[in-house]
C-alpha cells in the first residue's frame, strides 16, 4: 500500500490539495530563510545604524558568491541522493552523503580563505567606501571564517529533503531562525557587539543546526548515514554532483555581478545612503520572492510526474493554479509597497534620509511585481517538464538580457532614481518573453494531447 503522498498520488489526487501538500512545507522553509536576513538586517539598522546597513549591502555578492559554490554541490547531491533512492541503491546513497561533507569542506574552505586574503579590495570593487569599508569588513570576516559550517549545514539541509524528511529540514530552518532572534538583539543591544554581533548570532544558529544534522546523519539505524568508507571522494559523484548543480551555481553567480553593478551605480550617484537602500528594498523583495520559489518546489514533481505520464490537462491545471498563487503573492507585496513604503523602510531604520530614498526606490522596484510571479512560474514549469535550457535562459533573460543593459542605460541618465527603473523594466519584458514561451509550449502540449486521444 502506497503511503500518502506517494508518486502514485501526483496522477490521481485532486491537483490544488497537492500543490498545498507539497508546497506548504517549501514555503514555510523559504519564509524562514529570508526572515533569518530580514531580522539581521532589522537589528543591524536599529541596534547599529544607516551606514551598518550600507556596510551590509555591500556584502550581497560575496553572500551570493558563497551560495553558488554551496548550490553548486547542494543541489546537484540532492538529485542525486533522490535518484539512488528511487533505485534503492542505498550504498550509493550513503556515498553520495559522505561526499558532500567532504566536498563541502574542501570548497567552503577554499572560498574562505581566498575570500580573507583578499578582503578590502574585494569591499572596495563591490561598491564599499570608507565609511561602510569597516561594518562590510567586520561582518564578512565572522561570517566568511564560518563558511565551511554555512555550505555543509546547507548541503546537509537539501540531503535531508532529497532523503524523504521535508519537514526535518524545515524544522532546521525554523530552529536556526529562533536561534538568530534570539542571540541578535542580545548580541548587539545587551553585549554591544555591533554589526559582529548579528554575524556572530547567524553562525551560532547554523553551527548548532549543523551539529543537530550531523548527529541525525550519525545514527545507524537510518538507511541513510555517515560511514567511514563513503568520505572518499569519488569522480562519478563529484562530475555528476557539480554538473547538475552547474545551472544553480551560474544564476547565482550571475546574480553577484548584478549586484555589484548595482552597487557601483549607486555608490556613484546617490553615494553610501542609497546603498543601504537597495539592502532594504533587496531584503522585502526577496522576501515575496522566496514564498514563490517555496511555491515552485511544490510545483515541481507534480508537474513532472505528469508531463512524463502524458497527463497534460493535469500539467495545465497545476501550472495555472501555481501562478494564481504567485500572482496573490507578488500582489500582496506590490500593494504593500506602493501603499506603505515609508512603513516598510521605517522597521529598519530610524534615519529619515534612508528612509525617503527606500520608500522612493520601493515604489517603482515593485512597480510591477503583480506579474513577476508569473514569470517565475514559467521558468520553473520548464525546468519541471526536463527543458532545463529554457529555464536556464529565462531565468538569465532578465540579468543578462535586459537588467545589465538597463543599468548601463538609465542610471547616467537619472540617477539612482535609474538604477531602481532598471528593474521593473527587465521585470516587464522578461514576463513578455516567458509569455510567449509558455504560449508555444501550452499549444505544443495541447497538440499532442489531441493526438493521444485520437489513438485512444
Amino acid at each position: 500500500m502506497e503511503p500518502q503522498g506517494s508518486h502514485l498520488a501526483l496522477g490521481t489526487e485532486n491537483i490544488r490539495k497537492l500543490l498545498l501538500q507539497y508546497a506548504i512545507p517549501s514555503v514555510i522553509a523559504m519564509t524562514a530563510a529570508s526572515l533569518y536576513n530580514i531580522i539581521d538586517s532589522i537589528f543591524i539598522g536599529q541596534g547599529v545604524g544607516a551606514l551598518a546597513i550600507s556596510g551590509l549591502a555591500i556584502t550581497f555578492p560575496l553572500m551570493n558568491l558563497a551560495a553558488a559554490f554551496g548550490s553548486l554541490v547542494g543541489v546537484g547531491a540532492s538529485a542525486l541522493m533522490s535518484l539512488r533512492l528511487g533505485q534503492k541503491d542505498y550504498d550509493s546513497a550513503n556515498a553520495i552523503l559522505g561526499n558532500v561533507l567532504v566536498l563541502n569542506l574542501i570548497l567552503g574552505s577554499l572560498y574562505s580563505l581566498v575570500v580573507l586574503l583578499f578582503l578590502d579590495p574585494i569591499l572596495y570593487f563591490f561598491g564599499a567606501s570608507h565609511d561602510t569599508l569597516p561594518y562590510a569588513h567586520d561582518f564578512m570576516v565572522i561570517i566568511t571564517l564560518a563558511n565551511p559550517v554555512t555550505h555543509m549545514y546547507f548541503g546537509l539541509n537539501a540531503l535531508m529533503r532529497a532523503s524523504g524528511n521535508p519537514v526535518r529540514s524545515m524544522n532546521a530552518t525554523i530552529i536556526s531562525v529562533i536561534i538568530n532572534i534570539v542571540l541578535a538583539p542580545l548580541f548587539i543591544f545587551v553585549f554591544h557587539w555591533g554589526i559582529r554581533g548579528a554575524a556572530l548570532a547567524t553562525v551560532i544558529a547554523q553551527t548548532s543546526m549543523m551539529l543537530w544534522q550531523l548527529l541525525y546523519f550519525t545514527d545507524r539505524k537510518r538507511y541513510i548515514h555517515i560511514r567511514g568508507e563513503t568520505f572518499r571522494l569519488q569522480y562519478r559523484i563529484v562530475k555528476d554532483s557539480m554538473s547538475i548543480g552547474l545551472a544553480p551555481f551560474l544564476m547565482n553567480m550571475t546574480s553577484s555581478a548584478i549586484v555589484i553593478i548595482i552597487n557601483q551605480s549607486l555608490i556613484r550617484h546617490g553615494g553610501d545612503l542609497a546603498v543601504g537602500a537597495y539592502g532594504i528594498i533587496n531584503r522585502i523583495a526577496a522576501l515575496f520572492v522566496m514564498i514563490v520559489l517555496g511555491l515552485n518546489q511544490g510545483m515541481q514533481p507534480i508537474a513532472g510526474y505528469n508531463y512524463g505520464a502524458r497527463q497534460y490537462d493535469r500539467v495545465t491545471s497545476v501550472l495555472k493554479f501555481t501562478v494564481f498563487l504567485a500572482s496573490g503573492v507578488m500582489t500582496l507585496g506590490f500593494l504593500l509597497c506602493e501603499l506603505f513604503p515609508h512603513a516598510v523602510a521605517s522597521v529598519f531604520t530610524t534615519n529619515r534620509e534612508l528612509i525617503d530614498i527606500a520608500a522612493h526606490g520601493l515604489r517603482i522596484v515593485m512597480l510591477v511585481f503583480p506579474i513577476v510571479g508569473f514569470q517565475m512560474v514559467a521558468s520553473t514549469f520548464f525546468q519541471s517538464i526536463g527543458m532545463a535550457g529554457k529555464a536556464i535562459f529565462m531565468s538569465l533573460t532578465r540579468q543578462v538580457l535586459f537588467l545589465l543593459p538597463g543599468l548601463l542605460i538609465f542610471p547616467p541618465l537619472l540617477g539612482v532614481k535609474g538604477v531602481w527603473i532598471s528593474m521593473p523594466v527587465a521585470d516587464t519584458l522578461a514576463s513578455i518573453v516567458a509569455v510567449y514561451m509558455l504560449t508555444v509550449q501550452y499549444r505544443k502540449s495541447i497538440l499532442r494531447q489531441k493526438i493521444n486521444e485520437a489513438k485512444v
